[in-house]
């Protein structure tokens, strides 16, 4: 059996199949990613946006299709999967409309007097490895950027996200992007790391997944010299100091614990409130958690589907369980599922730091809440975790959450339910959630050559 197959996370049923390729295609592809780089980088930067505004305007009308493939691979909300699709095409419109102005010369003021400026160039062939939860928007934020560059691509998909990868290539070719400058690799593990990275050609890597694949692919890229970007994972916390609509703020919460069914690696995982707002605000949160059902296939409202798999489900049910067992209190849902793909939405009190899932990221919809006796507790809750993607913050005091904000560490911070994420905005972290950043000008610049020139 095939590495790459669809397994629906609603019956469990393969759906379809995709060959795994063998070493022979693997080093085929690299070569003609390789002999259409200079090609594409090459070609004027007019012809390049035409191209990929095709690709732009072909997500937005097959959004509904393209919707209906990730709910078949992973489960996802009809609703949150044309809203993807139709994302994945604003993201490429925002590289096609703005990459002549990211891409124009930096002069430099220099003290000799000299013209001194900063060419930005291409660097050459580069690997994307993707991630299952969102399938059309980890790859837009990496591939079309890098193409509108005029690098080319190599994209190693996730195993259960054979079709969607197919879909996604099959859409850049009918708009006409050249033979050979996005080659859909059905690689495994082993042929990343033996024959992509080590080849010459490769100049770069950029993964979002697990700490575990960013540490393998790290090393085996340290080894060959090779940048890499690391998106990995995040526990993000969510930190409620004042509100003058808690109704408000408990309905982010549930949001954006909840979006994608828990499996996003920005959401907010953990709830850290103060003390005076502590029972208020859990009663609330939990009540408005547990009233969420699991939605069923063709859902378009859904909040919440199955999880990716039923290994999935029962990873998650195993982590709750031992939190459980530990002392942790469930305040709200429940953690008695059956054996399949769905896990109900629960909330989780008493997690203290002698606990595994103190320090553990939780890929799914339960969440956990904390008391905080005052602000430099809450600040402390927050930074106690390896991770440091995004955060949250809610306050009354615009000079005091701002001050939270610069103390908490992390790559993105959010202050009372403002978008931190968007086409315009760079998405990164810091600590074991990785380094570099995609979207906005910065994801444009991590495989970008930015060559000195002096006349």
């Amino acid at each position: 059996m095939s590495e790459y197959r669809v397994t629906d996370p609603y019956t469990g049923q393969v759906v379809k199949e995709f060959p795994t390729a063998t070493d022979e295609q693997i080093r085929a592809a690299i070569e003609r990613a390789d002999a259409a780089y200079e090609p594409w980088c090459t070609t004027p930067m007019a012809e390049r946006a035409a191209i990929l505004g095709r690709a732009a305007d072909a997500f937005a009308s097959r959004s509904r299709e393209l919707a209906e493939i990730i709910r078949t691979e992973m489960g996802k909300p009809l609703g949150q999967g044309i809203a993807e699709a139709e994302f994945s095409g604003e993201i490429v419109q925002y590289y096609v409309d703005n990459a002549e102005a990211f891409l124009a010369d930096e002069v430099l003021e220099v003290r000799s007097g000299v013209d001194a400026r900063i060419r930005k160039s291409a660097q050459g062939v580069i690997l994307g490895i993707m991630p299952w939860n969102f399938p059309y928007y980890q790859v837009a934020r990496f591939a079309f950027p890098n193409l509108m560059l005029g690098n080319t691509v190599l994209l190693k998909h996730a195993p259960q996200c054979p079709w969607s990868a197919t879909a996604i290539a099959e859409i850049l070719a009918e708009a006409g992007l050249p033979a050979g400058a996005y080659e859909n690799i059905f690689a495994t593990n082993e042929q990343i790391a033996d024959i992509v990275i080590p080849d010459p050609r490769v100049r770069g890597v950029s993964l979002t997944g697990s700490e575990r694949a960013g540490a393998a692919v790290a090393e085996v890229a340290g080894r060959h010299l090779k940048k890499v970007v690391l998106e990995l994972g995040g526990s993000d916390p969510f930190v409620v100091l004042s509100a003058d609509d808690m109704d408000a703020v408990v309905q982010a919460a549930v949001d954006t614990r909840l979006e994608n069914s828990g499996q996003s690696c920005n959401a907010s995982k953990r709830f850290i409130v103060l003390d005076e707002l502590y029972d208020d605000f859990a009663s609330r949160l939990g009540a408005a958690i547990a009233a969420v059902p699991v939605g069923e296939p063709g859902d378009e409202d859904a909040l919440v589907g199955p999880l990716s798999s039923q290994a999935a489900a029962e990873r998650l049910r195993q982590q709750t369980a031992s939190a459980v067992a530990e002392g942790a209190e469930v305040l709200a849902g429940s953690l008695d599922d059956g054996g399949d793909a769905r896990v109900a939405p629960a909330l989780l009190g008493g997690v203290t730091e002698q606990m595994q899932a103190y320090r553990e990221e939780l890929f799914g919809p339960v969440g956990t809440v904390y008391r905080a006796k005052d602000v430099d507790d809450a600040v402390r809750i927050a930074n106690g975790t390896p991770f440091g993607l995004g955060a949250r913050v809610w306050c009354t005091d615009p000079e005091l959450a701002l001050a939270v904000a610069d103390r908490l560490d992390a790559g993105m911070v959010s202050i009372n339910g403002a978008g931190s994420e968007d086409v315009d905005m760079p998405f990164g972290g810091t600590k074991r959630s990785g380094f570099g950043r995609e979207l906005g000008p910065h994801g444009m610049e991590e495989f970008m050559n930015k060559k000195l020139v002096v006349g």
